[in-house]
């Protein structure tokens, strides 16, 4: 069991933007026709062969696929739902001047750091590639800037002022 936590203060119950680039959308497609069409099918399988070696209660092959397999068909449900909520964001904004869903945008902090983000969904936050949520403070604070302006952000050291340098709203596969 877990613990209580005040739904009101609860990071996990804050609403997720239900925007999703052309190829975040076809990424988790991919991965629910995977786990629906290949991994699904597979984990019955294994599930029913072990089923058939006898007692269940000491066979570890049955206990550890069958978790599998209600870990898998649990993904396959969340991930049929948030398919259907999500909206694809497949045209550049009017200004491409100023920083909307799906910019490329660097950033430079006070000592010259240079910084390179992306702002997509919730869903496609990927921390190697520099892709931020846009529900994160950062994006929340760089929406509707434009070149050569500064944002303040909090941060966990302390509020960081960063300021635009270059604003893109390439192709990521190009």
């Amino acid at each position: 069991m877990t613990r209580w936590r005040d739904p009101a203060k609860d990071p996990r119950q804050e609403k997720k933007s239900h925007l999703i680039t052309p190829q975040g959308y076809a990424r988790l497609k991919g991965i629910h026709e995977h786990l629906s069409r290949v991994r699904r099918p597979e984990l019955s399988a294994k599930v029913g062969e072990a089923a058939a070696l006898g007692d269940r209660s000491e066979n570890a092959d049955y206990t550890y696929n069958k978790k599998e397999l209600n870990r898998v068909i649990a993904r396959i449900r969340y991930l049929g739902k948030r398919l259907d909520e999500l909206q694809v964001v497949d045209r550049l904004p009017a200004d491409t001047e100023r920083i909307y869903f799906g910019a490329f945008v660097t950033l430079e902090d006070d000592s010259g750091d240079e910084l390179a983000i992306r702002i997509v969904g919730h869903d496609e936050t990927d921390t190697q590639r520099h892709w931020i949520s846009v529900d994160a403070p950062l994006a929340r604070a760089l929406l509707g800037k434009g070149l050569d302006d500064d944002v303040t952000v909090a941060a966990p050291g302390g509020e960081t002022t960063y300021i635009v340098t270059a604003i893109d709203y390439r192709d990521p596969n190009a």
